[in-house]
């Protein structure tokens, strides 16, 4: 591996983009979050990788070795205000973060007469309990170095809806709720707070508890206009796109990254007559 080749999410952005930045992603091992990681440690972020498994973290520390990207790893549960707490004033200790990226995240699709008070809980406890932590503690130090950003990941059917995910679905819902009220209320002590609605995209994860039998990620795509699944690098490069110099004016703004396929279709699908029929 050249240690000078960006992964793929961070070839965008001029080399030292973040340079002299410290960054904390929480859920930083694995998928979206693992590209994002990387993609902040090439361009010159100091890069803290937080999630309840550190094991997840073993192959981008590796990585950062051979690289001389600077990483770290924290287990940390979100979900627990008290290791939020103890976390941010460590890390205040050596300068605080500049960059705060919700990422932890859990789903799985479950009918909501059938979803149990335990896993409804668990799932706000993670997505909604745990940003609203992180944003708080680590938000703190920002509001005291009146500098920073927050970037939140959410899902388009916090707005749309979609049948099997109303845990997640409330969740993110308050997520996005959350940002543009952290955006207005922050916004004067120097800090922007966004979010990002990636669409489906490869991850063992999602292929595990989203899509798990034969033949549901074709029926997905088929409904994308693009008609592919998306790739982790690619929702962890407009991450990367809002989180730069280049988007120092948004604030309070979601991006949605989905191939299309939030947008409403209509009656009438592409290349079909209105008497039914394929069009050549």
């Amino acid at each position: 591996m050249n240690p000078s080749t960006p992964p793929p999410a961070a070839r965008w952005l001029a080399p030292g983009t973040f340079r002299g930045s410290t960054a904390l992603v929480t859920g930083g091992g694995t998928g979206m979050g693992l590209e994002l990681s990387r993609g902040l440690a090439h361009l010159g972020a100091r890069v803290i990788v937080a999630s309840r498994t550190p094991e997840h973290h073993a192959g981008l520390l590796a990585e950062a070795a051979e690289r001389g990207w600077q990483v770290e790893s924290r287990k940390l549960d979100v979900r627990e205000a008290a290791d939020v707490e103890a976390l941010a004033l460590e890390l205040d200790q050596s300068g605080g973060i500049d960059i705060l990226v919700n990422n932890a995240a859990g789903n799985f699709v479950c009918p909501a007469e059938r979803l149990q008070a335990r896993a409804w809980r668990a799932v706000l406890g993670i997505v909604l309990d745990g940003t609203f932590y992180c944003s708080r503690y680590f938000g703190r130090g920002m509001i005291a170095r009146k500098r920073g950003q927050i970037l939140n990941v959410v899902a388009t059917y916090a707005w749309t809806g979609m049948a099997g995910v109303v845990h997640s679905a409330s969740a993110k819902a308050g997520v996005l709720a959350m940002t543009r009220t952290l955006a207005i209320e922050w916004a004067r002590h120097g800090i922007r707070v966004n979010a990002i609605a990636p669409g489906p995209f490869e991850s063992e994860g999602a292929a595990r508890n989203l899509w798990p039998e034969e033949g549901m990620k074709e029926r997905i795509e088929a409904q994308i206009p693009l008609g592919r699944f998306g790739r982790a690098d690619e929702m962890a490069a407009h991450s990367l796109y809002l989180l730069s110099p280049a988007c120092e004016y948004v604030n309070g703004e979601c991006f949605v990254v989905d191939g299309g396929l939030s947008l409403g279709r209509g009656m009438w699908q592409p290349g079909e007559a209105r008497d039914g029929r394929k069009q050549p």
